[in-house]
């Protein structure tokens, strides 16, 4: 049975994955500086905070905790596919009649706790490392990891553990060795 109720908690905190249509493509790494103004423009139309992101050249993960009384992701992220997808069509795009570089659909994830939301931030961090982008997290300079170094925390190492929609119910937590 499906609990979309799940999805619609106002002042929740959620796990986010975004994807390209086209897999090869390195838009988002390319165009970084446009990715991170249409989150800016975004946050300032319908404030959210970004706890934690990171930008691979096809996908990006974020964990945005909303306002309290609010449960609207899906306009933030239209917000920021279309903010981010006129700028990257000005710049580098032929014209043609199909621009979409979007999947339609996102994945969210609603996190439950202060355990899950560490091990998600982790997961998210190492993610360039699993891709196998870099050997290290803090050698990938499209994430908040920096952020979190210098406010004091200590970057993700291995083993990671796997994110929960990777796990069945039964499942106990599985160590990851990217």
């Amino acid at each position: 049975m499906t609990h979309y109720r799940d999805n619609r908690v106002p002042g929740g905190t959620f796990f986010f994955t975004v994807h390209l249509l086209d897999r090869d493509s390195t838009l988002l790494t390319d165009h970084f500086s446009a990715f991170g103004e249409a989150m800016r423009q975004a946050r300032i139309r319908k404030p959210f905070h970004v706890d934690a992101w990171v930008v691979l050249p096809n996908h990006a993960h974020a964990i945005w905790t909303l306002p309290p009384g609010d449960h609207d992701c899906a306009t933030r992220w239209r917000a920021v596919k279309i903010a981010f997808s006129k700028a990257v069509s000005k710049t580098c795009m032929p014209a043609t009649g199909d621009s979409a570089i979007w999947e339609r659909h996102y994945r969210a994830y609603r996190v439950s706790g202060d355990e899950e939301y560490a091990s998600l931030i982790d997961y998210l961090h190492g993610n360039p490392v699993r891709h196998g982008f870099c050997q290290h997290p803090a050698d990938w300079p499209w994430s908040s990891l920096h952020r979190f170094v210098a406010a004091g925390f200590e970057a993700p190492v291995r083993p990671l553990a796997l994110p929960p929609w990777m796990r069945t119910p039964s499942q106990p937590v599985r160590i990851v060795y990217p």
